[in-house]
């Protein structure tokens, strides 16, 4: 009896300790949790993931200067290794990038997923370095083509890898802005290898040099991915929860990393760890998202936004204007869209900024329908066809060039992340192929033929040639008149 009653008064006693113990615990927590909101409430500092994102943005750089080194210098480049005329060959220039690319975009998810996001960048830098050197050495179509196919490998793999890091190390408040990064560095691209073109007629040969400037950044990029931060979210993925905590702090900041790992253990709480397979994305739980990602990726070549990048110089000597002075107007266009879609992703969102731009879009369309109509003078079309392609560059860099990039990695969940990011862009890169491949060729069983007619009639014919192209899902391009 004793015994028993030793026994409830000691059971007793120990009560307010446990008691005590768990009202601390639930204090504990709840300014943990306060703490936490606190930090929420504070967004993490910008700057210190700046430089990080800045340096993966060099890949969107060389995918951009990439895609219209071949716009100026192409004439030469098929003079000097003799396919001058064949229309196929010069497509083949242009479309076997794109081919490497496609090869190198499908195991972009793989590879990013295998050897981490850092070593993923210096990677797709390697075989542009390689790529580009051949190009810029060789003396046949064959070293070229071979050149520019490996360029394209590492083309493939960089925009993918990018849009990943980006949305993985940038802080919420203005991942939207740092996403817009990767557009405005393509712009910048884009524009450096227009420019570098410009001197293409006044020295022989300088289309070498447009190849060899390119491996410039793409050395840098290999090199300074060394300092650079790996992505938090892969080494968490990989068990390795110190390391990743570690590289939070070195984003955001030490008084953020307990927020973002908890953030980081509810996002990917029940994903398992298990290899992803192609038959998930297609047909998994999540596949009506990966449709979603890869018609916008679709569309947006459809557009036909790559044929005014490939073929603008064409497209702007038929209209009689300057090519240098066209570039520069697609370049300015391009790069003045970007800036203000940074300006505006996280403000409007990114919903909003996709559906004016596809609208702008269509306007820009409808004034090549009127530059087409045959009521309309030579010079009024003219305008109207130029500022409509202008406009039509601009509303694409509102939303639709950088929109699903930045989109698509924040949609997908950690698991399938770079996998479904590396199957959307893929549909990019076939549907970017064909309009590569195949746009001068179309062109070329189009055209009118090489006869005299007046600058007016000249003017209809060249807008009218631009509209059906355009009508048809891809843009202008030079038209024999």
């Amino acid at each position: 009896m004793w015994d028993r009653e030793g026994r409830a008064f000691s059971m007793y006693k120990r009560m307010p300790s446990r008691d005590h113990s768990a009202v601390f615990d639930v204090e504990e927590n709840s300014a943990l949790s306060q703490k936490n909101m606190d930090v929420q409430t504070t967004d993490p500092s910008w700057w210190l993931s700046f430089p990080h994102v800045v340096v993966s943005t060099l890949a969107s750089f060389l995918f951009g200067y990439h895609l219209g080194v071949v716009n100026e210098p192409l004439e030469s480049i098929s003079l000097d290794l003799n396919f001058s005329g064949n229309t196929l060959a010069e497509g083949l220039v242009v479309s076997t990038c794109l081919g490497g690319a496609l090869i190198g975009c499908l195991f972009s998810g793989w590879i990013a997923d295998g050897v981490g996001r850092r070593r993923a960048f210096q990677l797709c830098a390697l075989p542009m370095i390689i790529g580009a050197s051949l190009s810029a050495t060789t003396k046949t179509l064959a070293g070229m083509l071979i050149g520019r196919f490996l360029v394209g490998t590492g083309m493939g793999l960089g925009p993918s890898v990018v849009a990943l890091y980006v949305t993985e190390v940038s802080p919420a408040s203005v991942r939207g802005t740092y996403g817009s990064f990767i557009q405005i560095a393509s712009c910048l691209g884009l524009m450096g290898a227009l420019f570098i073109g410009i001197p293409i007629k006044g020295i022989v040969g300088w289309w070498r040099i447009c190849f060899w400037v390119s491996t410039i950044p793409a050395g840098f990029l290999a090199f300074a991915m060394i300092f650079c931060a790996e992505s938090p979210h892969w080494l968490y993925k990989q068990g390795r929860s110190a390391e990743a905590e570690a590289e939070f702090e070195r984003l955001l900041g030490g008084s953020h990393v307990k927020f973002a790992m908890a953030e980081l253990t509810k996002l990917d709480r029940g994903d398992e760890a298990d290899t992803v397979k192609l038959s998930e994305l297609l047909y998994g739980r999540h596949f009506r998202v990966v449709y979603i990602g890869s018609i916008l990726f679709a569309l947006q070549q459809l557009s036909g936004i790559n044929a005014v990048f490939y073929f603008s110089s064409s497209v702007f000597k038929s209209a009689g204007v300057p090519s240098d002075v066209a570039n520069v107007l697609i370049g300015v266009a391009n790069l003045l869209g970007s800036i203000i879609a940074m300006l505006l992703m996280d403000k409007l969102g990114r919903k909003m900024l996709l559906l004016w731009s596809f609208f702008g879009m269509a306007i820009s369309m409808l004034l090549q329908v009127a530059a087409a109509n045959t009521y309309v003078s030579g010079f009024a079309s003219l305008y109207l066809s130029v500022g409509g392609m202008l406009m039509f560059v601009f509303t694409f860099a509102l939303g639709a060039g950088p929109v699903p990039s930045l989109l698509l990695p924040e949609i997908f969940p950690s698991r399938i992340r770079a996998e479904a990011v590396a199957f959307c862009m893929s549909v990019y890169w076939v549907f970017n192929f064909f309009v590569g491949l195949l746009f001068l060729g179309i062109n070329s069983r189009l055209s009118y033929g090489d006869t005299e007619c007046s600058h007016e009639t000249a003017s209809n014919d060249v807008i009218r040639c631009a509209f059906l192209y355009a009508d048809s899902g891809f843009s202008m391009a030079e038209c024999k008149i």
